[in-house]
């Protein structure tokens, strides 16, 4: 009986360096091929980078052969279709920059009293009901935004201002701003919930009140995060397409009246993508020069938003 008890150890022993090895083995397969694979998929997110960028390129210049540069961007009329057809950007940048002014006036300041109030005031049961609650904007779809602005915002907006027309560039904007106030206020909050608790007990020592450590310390001390939640906003509102599309028309006028309709570049390459526009036309090409304007304007934004960031972090 000893001899077979110590037969089954030494088999349970080889068993067990077995399996050792095995896991060992499947780590040192593992360490060598993650790597590798890591590298592939971020080689492949650089290349659709690339591939996309030259492709908006390659079809801009194609556009530009055809109309000149100059005429596109300080033209002040847009009639793609005719023959006598017009390619000036303005209106279209125009109304890019009204909807996404408004969208902003909008969701800064609520977004960001939101963020402080969570931060700051709010107790921890307060902030997790709140937080989520806040949050479920962000997942509603923005075709239901479009239809909101424009069944609902709109006709309330009519009673308060009667010219405004059906179809106008403020109630869009509104909504937009409505639809991006939890990326500001949870990327704000995340930004000062991140401040040292050893700034705001220094301050209160001093006799500064609640307020002026919440405005005073916490909101410098996370001024990078939050100046990038507004870019991130911004960007968001720049780059959203069904709420405009709906509820903003597609006259293509070059005014800063509020109560008009007004397009964005968006909604011009969703109106042109949905009609007749044959692949090498003018029209066509018009699309990749629209969107490499669109490319460019939020490229531009956000090597901004670097660069200030980078000078609030050197500060504080």
């Amino acid at each position: 009986m000893p001899e077979v008890t110590t037969n089954v150890k030494k088999a349970n022993v080889r068993e067990l360096i077995k399996k050792n090895k095995n896991t060992v083995n499947m780590h040192k397969i593992l360490e060598t091929v993650m790597p590798k694979l890591l590298l592939v998929i971020a080689i492949i997110s650089v290349l659709t980078t690339i591939g996309i960028i030259l492709t908006l390129i390659t079809e801009t210049f194609e556009f530009f052969k055809r109309v000149p540069f100059v005429e596109f961007y300080t033209g002040t009329v847009l009639k793609p279709l005719g023959e006598n057809a017009q390619f000036g950007i303005l209106p279209l940048i125009a109304g890019t920059l009204m909807s996404s002014l408004i969208a902003m006036c909008v969701a800064i300041p609520i977004g960001l009293m939101s963020a402080i109030y969570l931060s700051e005031y709010a107790s921890e049961r307060v902030r997790k009901a709140l937080k989520p609650i806040l949050e479920v904007l962000a997942g509603i779809p923005t075709i239901v935004y479009g239809f909101f602005a424009l069944t609902f915002v709109t006709p309330l907006l009519r009673s308060f201002i009667p010219g405004l027309e059906p179809s106008n560039i403020l109630s869009p904007g509104i909504v937009m701003g409505i639809m991006i106030i939890p990326m500001v206020a949870s990327l704000s909050e995340d930004a000062m919930s991140s401040v040292p608790k050893s700034m705001r007990e220094g301050a209160l020592a001093l006799g500064a009140t609640k307020l002026e450590v919440s405005w005073k310390v916490v909101v410098p001390a996370a001024m990078s995060g939050i100046i990038a939640s507004f870019v991130l906003a911004i960007s968001r509102a720049i780059g959203e397409t069904m709420i405009v599309t709906i509820a903003s028309g597609s006259s293509k006028n070059f005014t800063f009246d509020l109560t008009q309709s007004m397009q964005t570049m968006t909604a011009y390459i969703v109106e042109v993508t949905g009609g007749d526009a044959p692949a090498g036309s003018t029209l066509y090409y018009s699309l990749y020069a629209v969107a490499m304007t669109l490319f460019v304007f939020t490229l531009v934004m956000n090597m901004l938003a670097q660069y200030i960031s980078r000078k609030f972090r050197e500060e504080y």
